[in-house]
């Protein structure tokens, strides 16, 4: 319990403290060592890792916003354009209502909502109201949701009226604690023309509303003079958002994400871009936002800079080419799945990519093939970088010149301290080079896990967050990342890190993406195997892939065993999801096995 309070407590140290980690703070000795830090010598031209930090309650990034460009167009959806002024009249009268459905300070609202314009609004107004966010995926299964609800304490849910969401938020009103559900018309959010043609050609998809008092239409919610009561926030306690996360231990916890948290986060991010220009950008916005990179990087670094969010409910590649051919936006956030398909599509040709100026990828490694197959294609530099929900998430990107490294994850953004510890033993800092632990201080790490108290003290130690992923720091401070903790392969003794095998499989020109797991062996306990996608056209044969990789790899990295599949199952944002791998793989074989089985006793029987 000691550990828990003494996390928070150094945590709100730093902040208030001007998100200045000083040398006493941190518990190895790399963090104690003097500054300058290494990377602060290979930082950007004119901008300090001890630049100021703004911090501030979330609405104000929105309401700042509205009074600088009122008539500059904040949104757009499927041909819907909302102006700043717009969103900002919409919001106020949003939090007006969510206060007379009786949300106070403090108070869960969840948000079950696909990137739209409701989700923005919905998201803003919640925190204006003084309520706190709890982002659900609406791909949730109802368990899932259920359990969320449950641990979340969520009293208010807002959603679509579409049949494929609406339903399983519907029944957690019987089964939850759940006591009213805020519903969005999908035709209200389209343009005229798009209304028309939704309302002829997509009836069936709209889910039936019930008229009773636990359900609240949109339109009925914003039905006011639009002026809330003002909500007292302090942003360095008050928590802006629940952003539910597998975290260190693979058990989905709330991570609690205070509004400094969040608008420390924004405000580093938007310094790494000193060529942005606020009030005339364009971003792309396909991530997720119920995803912290997207409602970070995308939303609140977006409307902070005043750019305009033309948001799309889901990825699509051709449907995201066109939004860049037709809309011209300057910024791309995304994950390096966005990328790769980008890179493979066929029809690429007809598609300008000229107006990026700044791509960035995060959620996943990035593989050094798809970053510079896509810097030839669409001559945009795209730089990588490094986070975690846990941090709001940013906490490393490499820099828009050419002095960022390959494969690197890049340089600590301001504030931030980045430690690699001893896997065994993190009170023992690792030098230059070697693996470790990686550990982050600064003003993004959240305060600790919702009602998890000893699973807050497993990472939260003095304020620094130990992030479970395997790397290290080179001589000039950047980041290199090699694999998650337990996603290690030991392997007839020897280690093995999964992403170090991907990396070198993606080196192959018939291979389009690849994902490397541990599988059970007798022998040696595990042995790596290596699930591949080809590229559409071209053959390989695993014997083949082994022979190319003897030349990149130890022979213990060698995959033992290779299987070509159609797809890789990845998580939201990307990341390949090797359990489920090893699942499939578990799976398989007990299905041949028992195959087999039958086929002796068949055999037999005759």
């Amino acid at each position: 319990m000691s550990r828990f309070w003494a996390g928070i407590r150094n945590n709100l140290t730093a902040l208030l403290a001007g998100f200045r980690p000083r040398p006493d703070q941190g518990a190895s000795t790399q963090a104690a060592s003097p500054r300058p830090y290494p990377w602060e010598g290979a930082y950007p031209p004119g901008l300090s890792w001890d630049a100021e930090i703004p911090i501030r309650p979330i609405p104000e990034i929105l309401d700042q916003a509205v009074r600088t460009w009122p008539q500059r167009p904040c949104l757009e959806f499927l041909g819907k354009r909302y102006s700043y002024a717009e969103v900002g009249e919409l919001v106020a009268k949003a939090a007006k209502g969510f206060q007379e459905l009786g949300i106070v300070k403090g108070d869960r609202v969840g948000l079950f909502l696909p990137n739209s314009a409701y989700y923005v609004i919905c998201h803003y107004a919640v925190l204006k109201a003084g309520g706190t966010v709890v982002n659900f995926n609406p791909l949730y299964a109802e368990p899932e949701i259920a359990r969320q609800i449950g641990d979340s304490g969520t009293r208010i849910m807002v959603t679509l009226n579409l049949s494929m969401i609406y339903p399983k938020v519907a029944r957690q009103l019987e089964q939850t604690c759940l006591e009213r559900v805020v519903v969005c018309d999908m035709g209200g959010a389209l343009s005229l023309h798009k209304r028309a043609l939704f309302a002829l050609f997509k009836r069936r998809e709209v889910a039936s509303i019930p008229s009773d008092e636990a359900h609240i239409k949109f339109a009925k919610l914003i039905a006011n003079d639009g002026k809330p009561a003002p909500a007292e926030i302090d942003p360095l306690r008050d928590l802006a958002v629940l952003q539910y996360t597998g975290g260190t231990t693979g058990t989905p916890k709330g991570a609690m994400l205070t509004h400094a948290n969040l608008s420390a986060n924004a405000a580093q991010t938007l310094m790494w871009v000193p060529d942005l220009v606020p009030g005339e950008e364009r971003i792309l916005a396909v991530l997720p936002l119920f995803h912290v990179f997207g409602m970070t990087s995308v939303m609140n670094v977006g409307i902070s800079c005043g750019a305009e969010l033309l948001l799309l409910p889901r990825f699509k590649v051709s449907e995201a080419l066109g939004v860049i051919e037709r809309e011209k936006p300057s910024i791309l956030m995304g994950v390096p799945t966005m990328y790769s398909a980008i890179n493979a599509f066929r029809e690429l040709e007809k598609y300008s990519l000229k107006s990026l100026k700044f791509c960035i990828s995060g959620g996943a490694p990035l593989s050094y093939a798809i970053k510079t197959e896509f810097e030839e294609i669409g001559g945009c530099m795209l730089v990588e970088g490094y986070g975690l929900s846990e941090a709001a998430p940013v906490c490393t990107i490499n820099p828009f010149t050419d002095s960022g490294k390959t494969n690197s994850a890049g340089l600590p953004l301001p504030g931030t301290v980045i430690e690699v510890v001893s896997i065994e033993n993190p009170n023992q800092p690792m030098p230059v080079g070697e693996l470790g632990e990686i550990c982050v201080t600064g003003p993004q790490v959240m305060t600790g896990y919702w009602n998890q108290e000893s699973e807050t003290a497993q990472v939260l130690s003095q304020g620094r967050l130990r992030t479970g992923d395997v790397g290290y720091l080179d001589s000039d401070g950047y980041v290199y990342l090699i694999d998650r903790i337990k996603d290690l392969i030991i392997s007839g003794g020897f280690n093995v890190y999964p992403r170090m095998v991907e990396e070198a499989v993606m080196l192959h020109p018939a291979v389009a993406e690849a994902a490397v797991a541990g599988v059970e062996d007798r022998h040696r306990g595990e042995v790596v195997k290596a699930f591949v996608v080809l590229r559409d056209g071209v053959t390989l044969t695993a014997s083949e892939l082994r022979t190319f990789l003897k030349e990149r790899l130890a022979p213990f990295e060698v995959p033992r065993k290779v299987e070509f599949v159609d797809e890789i199952p990845k998580t939201l944002i990307g990341k390949p999801l090797r359990r489920a791998l090893v699942a499939y793989n578990r799976h398989r074989q007990e299905a041949l096995a028992a195959e087999a089985q039958a086929s002796r006793k068949k055999e037999h029987a005759r």
